[in-house]
């Protein structure tokens, strides 16, 4: 379990690399390419375009082709992404190739976390599925510390011309490594059943967790199996709705709280607190310790402590760091304090919200529509990531109204307004997964639908 799940998280990895190279070369980029606030923003959320597009596409093809097959595929996208944004000499280029690494990273964000969940024993589901996180916030550090040894080769100009092309081309090694070992796991047990290879599903649930286990699996997964239609009705059946409607929720809920904010313009933000581009990128790094370190935190909590209880914690957290942080760039006070604050509300969001949102989307709908609802609400996830991305500079724009009212502090109350929602949303209306299996909490939803439908 611990070899495959390191793998398909090796998916995640990417996805943290993909996105975060940009936190780095984002100023060079800027000044190379001669950007306005919301060209930078389009040549930031651009990939998260093409994300929303993979989780689109990873959602018919991980249901027809297989999850292993789609995550060979976003390796592929990786490694042509890599070579191509280190090349362009025009910003078009430069666009069309992001692009093409969003839907490896998108597609890659939905297959790799339900591929770990099918294929992972309910007692160490959370866990396992965490992994993924976990390699998702490694690829933000690793990536860190690749921009700041390629910033160190050379000054500002050389950076300006050719610095930053390095970190995008940096991305091909990992990429065909994630190709290469993808070669030696195997695929989904379940889709296997859903494709008549029972006996091949029964030996990969055996090595997961033993004979009964797999037996009584297996047997499971057969019995839901039987109740898919494969239908895209489904997603819009009076109960499934309600299923639907929570996990794009919280999928939204996850960006709008602004997390992508510190992970891909985080330099920038260390720049206008005074620092200089050395001392920004180190201050980044930290931020990338911080978001690796409790993140193990949450994988050896996710499945003791609970899902709610988690989430609850680390969005209160969230809101009130966020809350902080606004009052003190509201007061013009950008001194150690400020950081303070920045690592806190990393801190919060990788215990809780951030792997604990892919463990709940990853488990909470039901077997029959969970490749198509979770790519739904995957993509909704990546759209809510691109409109902050999108907006952040704008909102944070020189010589604008905002900052001229709150000295950049404006962004930081949205994204805490959002976090109130968030802990709201968690206490009515998400139920608790913890320790149970795929089918026991489909079995909940469908109790609940048929308790709806009585009333």
């Amino acid at each position: 379990m611990i070899r495959v799940s390191l793998v398909a998280a090796l998916g995640g990895m990417l996805f943290g690399y993909d996105t975060g190279v940009i936190n780095g070369a984002i100023g060079p980029l800027k000044s190379h390419f001669a950007l306005s606030a919301a060209q930078e923003g389009w040549a930031m959320g651009c990939a998260l375009i093409g994300c929303a597009l993979g989780c689109a596409l990873a959602g018919v093809l991980s249901d027809t082709l297989g999850r292993k097959k789609v995550l060979i595929m976003s390796a592929v996208m990786f490694f042509v992404s890599a070579v191509g944004t280190a090349l362009p000499n025009a910003l078009v280029t430069f666009i069309i190739y992001r692009i093409i690494g969003g839907v490896g990273v998108g597609a890659a964000s939905m297959t790799s976390p339900l591929y770990i969940a099918e294929i992972s024993p309910a007692r160490i589901r959370g866990r396992m599925v965490s992994v993924n996180q976990l390699a998702i916030v490694t690829g933000f550090m690793v990536v860190y510390f690749v921009n700041y040894f390629i910033d160190m080769q050379g000054d500002i100009l050389w950076n300006q011309e050719a610095g930053w092309r390095w970190m995008f081309g940096s991305e091909a090694l990992p990429a065909l490594t994630l190709f290469l070992l993808l070669f030696f796991v195997p695929e989904s047990p379940r889709w296997l059943s859903k494709q008549g290879h029972d006996d091949q599903a029964l030996k990969i649930l055996t090595r997961a967790d033993g004979v009964a286990y797999a037996q009584n699996e297996l047997a499971e997964i057969k019995e839901n199996l039987a109740l898919e239609s494969g239908s895209l009705r489904q997603l819009l059946e009076p109960g499934m709705k309600i299923v639907l409607l929570i996990g794009i929720t919280l999928a939204v809920l996850q960006q709008v709280t602004g997390i992508n904010v510190f992970l891909y313009f985080g330099t920038e933000i260390f720049k206008q607190m005074g620092s200089e581009t050395n001392a920004a990128l180190l201050q980044t790094i930290i931020v990338g310790a911080v978001n690796l370190t409790f993140t193990m935190v949450a994988i050896w909590t996710v499945d003791k402590l609970g899902r709610k209880p988690l989430m609850l914690i680390g969005a209160a957290g969230m809101g009130l760091t966020l809350t902080a942080m606004g009052l003190a760039a509201y007061q013009q006070q950008t001194s150690l304090w400020l950081l303070v604050l920045i690592l806190g509300y990393i801190a919060c969001f990788a215990l809780s919200v951030g792997p604990v949102t892919w463990v709940i989307l990853s488990e909470i709908f039901p077997t029959r529509i969970r490749g198509r609802a979770m790519a739904i609400a995957t993509v909704c996830l990546w759209i809510a990531n691109y409109l902050v991305s999108q907006t952040f500079p704008m909102m944070d724009k020189e010589g604008s109204w905002l900052v001229d009212k709150f000295h950049h502090g404006f962004p930081f109350f949205v994204y805490a307004f959002f976090c109130v929602v968030l802990v709201l949303f968690v206490g009515i209306l998400l139920p608790e997964t913890k320790g149970k299996s795929l089918e026991e909490i489909e079995r909940y939803w469908l109790k609940k639908i048929r308790k709806q439908n009585r009333e």
